[in-house]
């Protein structure tokens, strides 16, 4: 049993290893940059209200698609009667993919008109409906499993389409993600209150144009965070354009009692326009 010592003590070695790269695997997949990074403070999870009842008119429908993880993506699509390569991403908030993003999502589609509609769920069919759960969810999001997603959805959309992207709070970094992943097929990036990229090798690959809308007298995406990425695409030569409004953290969500009808108001109105000009 002891005369080959040596190999026995390599194969362990190994194996360590191997678990060490997992754990690290596993690790630098987390999304650090999203709004999981403030899922535990109770301070920021009391800024989000648990939703109340929407009504979406259902005109959409729920799909599946592969993605190159292996696995099946979803989503709430909403297609053009004539075929169109026009394509907007919809990103859910911290709460998942539930009625008030359906409805959104609508909206949208109304208001684009030749534009198909995604609604992507990041959550992998979870809703959460308290704010414990909307944390746990939004924390276990892994970059890894987002970005396969949102690839499945490219995948689906083709290799000419045009590619715009919208979304709040959490989903308002991952509508950044995506227009970055979208790479030449990227037009048009609406991002509402959500945590931009921080360094310049991330945001290098972007190609479409953004709005980013932010709001002065949010905590966490603070006006320094807004200005550090408006200073980040100068550097790199970006096209974004940066809208500030004197309003608080989910000014845009009429559920919140922060809500401003005029802030809302205004945004909505240059996030149309913005889309329109661009898609």
């Amino acid at each position: 049993m002891l005369r080959h010592p040596f190999p026995i003590f390599l194969m362990a070695l190994s194996l360590f290893f191997a678990a060490c790269q997992n754990s690290d695997s596993t690790a630098n997949s987390t999304d650090s940059t999203s709004m999981g990074q403030f899922a535990d403070d109770d301070n920021f999870k009391n800024k989000h209200e648990i939703p109340g009842e929407a009504t979406p008119a259902n005109t959409g429908k729920r799909i599946e698609f592969d993605t190159p993880d292996g696995k099946k993506g979803s989503a709430y699509a909403l297609m053009t009667a004539k075929p169109s390569e026009e394509y907007l991403l919809v990103f859910h908030e911290w709460w998942g993919l539930n009625d008030h993003i359906r409805q959104e999502a609508e909206r949208y589609f109304d208001e684009l008109d030749t534009v198909n509609v995604l609604a992507l769920d990041l959550y992998d069919g979870e809703v959460a409906t308290t704010r414990e759960r909307a944390g746990e969810l939004t924390k276990s999001v892994r970059e890894d499993r987002a970005k396969a997603i949102i690839q499945g959805a490219l995948d689906l959309a083709g290799p000419n389409a045009r590619i715009g992207t919208i979304g709040w709070c959490f989903g308002g970094g991952w509508s950044l993600k995506a227009s970055i992943q979208a790479g030449d097929r990227g037009e048009a990036c609406v991002m509402y209150y959500g945590m931009p990229v921080q360094d310049k090798e991330a945001l290098m690959p972007l190609k479409a144009p953004v709005l980013a809308i932010f709001a002065r007298q949010d905590e966490w995406i603070t006006p320094e965070v807004a200005q550090s990425f408006e200073d980040l695409a100068v550097e790199t030569d970006k096209t974004v354009q940066v809208q500030s409004y004197d309003a608080d953290h989910a000014f845009a969500n009429p559920s919140s009692p922060r809500y401003d009808q005029q802030a809302a108001r205004t945004a909505n109105q240059a996030a149309q326009a913005f889309l329109k000009a661009n898609l």
